[in-house]
């Protein structure tokens, strides 16, 4: 193995800040093990961690990102859960293994790779054995890391949290990776999926991973489009990934006693929504930050048993973050990955 490894750092909030810079690979400490990067996944969320920050109180030098496949290099003194060549995958929110996540009313925890943590831009990571999960034996490392974010909140919206059930109908905002995973959970779960965008070429893509219905945002009312392709039930489960007044048009769309998972705010930092129709149907509105790492287990085993594929837009390779971020900016089909 190499002294020396690749690892993109910031020192300060901004794109130009990011640098890829050469340092020594680190050793694994107690209960640790070292993660040859196999491929790195990118969310929205990290676009913005390295635009502004987030609110979060980086440590500088930073580095970012927080989805990872690779494979395990070492281990430390007392590791239990992977051996040396074990294919993992990380988990968003380190040690929120199952139940309830930390925090309180005053202080909710916010504690991610990417953000509280040092993310996982690099060729090697050491990271405690309990952030890691085993990675999807049918998937590669580039397709296996889109799931600790985009994949595991869509099923733990629909799953986990949602319990959704066959027959139902799943709502699904865009074509970014968290709706793409959600329509291929959904269609697996024998739900009817419909999909809503500004774009018909992506629409057309989406009918043609099996969605079972399209409609263009731009051209109607997507909430009434909603309710006439349902006859009139409305959607028992609906992605918010928007955020801002198009919240509105999804308590609109919402069946009686239908759910809404909050997932993003594309669209603003605030949800302004009618409350008079929300309390009439009895609606479960649901922020979501990702998941556990049980979750993220059950999610493994369902990718595999189903054979399920995950949507990649473009693969880069691991010194183009700059130009993978533009193609975040640009919206992609699915999801963006570095190849390291």
């Amino acid at each position: 193995m190499a002294n020396l490894m690749k690892r993109w750092t910031m020192d300060g909030l901004g794109r130009d800040r990011l640098v890829l810079s050469e340092v020594e690979i680190p050793a694994p400490g107690p209960g640790e093990v070292l993660v040859k990067t196999g491929a790195l996944s990118l969310n929205y969320r990290d676009k913005m961690v390295v635009e502004g920050g987030m609110g979060l109180d980086l440590q500088f030098p930073f580095t970012p990102l927080s989805d990872l496949a690779g494979t395990v290099a070492a281990v430390g003194p007392g590791v239990t859960r992977f051996a040396v060549g074990a294919r993992v995958i990380s988990t968003f929110v380190p040690h929120w293994i199952d139940g309830p996540a930390r925090g309180s009313a005053a202080a909710p925890a916010y504690p991610t790779l990417g953000g509280l943590h040092q993310g996982v831009a690099a060729e090697y990571i050491v990271l405690s054995e309990e952030v890691l999960s085993t990675a999807p034996a049918g998937l590669t490392d580039a397709e296996a890391s889109t799931l600790p974010v985009a994949g595991l909140t869509a099923w733990f919206a629909l799953i986990e949290e949602g319990r959704l059930a066959p027959g139902q109908t799943v709502a699904l905002q865009g074509t970014g990776g968290v709706s793409l995973f959600g329509l291929q959970i959904a269609k697996a779960a024998g739900a009817r999926v419909i999909v809503t965008s500004g774009d018909d070429d992506k629409l057309a893509r989406a009918l043609a991973l099996g969605a079972d219905h399209g409609v263009n945002r731009l051209k109607v009312n997507w909430a009434q489009e909603v309710i006439a392709l349902t006859g009139g039930r409305g959607a028992d489960h609906i992605l918010e990934v928007a955020g801002g007044d198009n919240f509105d048009r999804s308590i609109a769309a919402a069946a009686v006693r239908g759910q809404i998972a909050v997932i993003g705010l594309l669209e603003g930092s605030e949800l302004k929504g009618t409350v008079f129709p929300m309390l009439l149907k009895q609606l479960a509105v649901r922020g979501l930050v990702v998941g556990h790492r049980r979750a993220l287990e059950d999610f493994v085993r369902f990718v595999d048993q189903q054979g399920l594929k995950p949507v990649i837009d473009h693969e880069y390779a691991f010194a183009d973050l700059h130009a993978a971020l533009d193609h975040l900016d640009r919206g992609p089909f699915g999801k963006i990955v570095l190849k390291v």
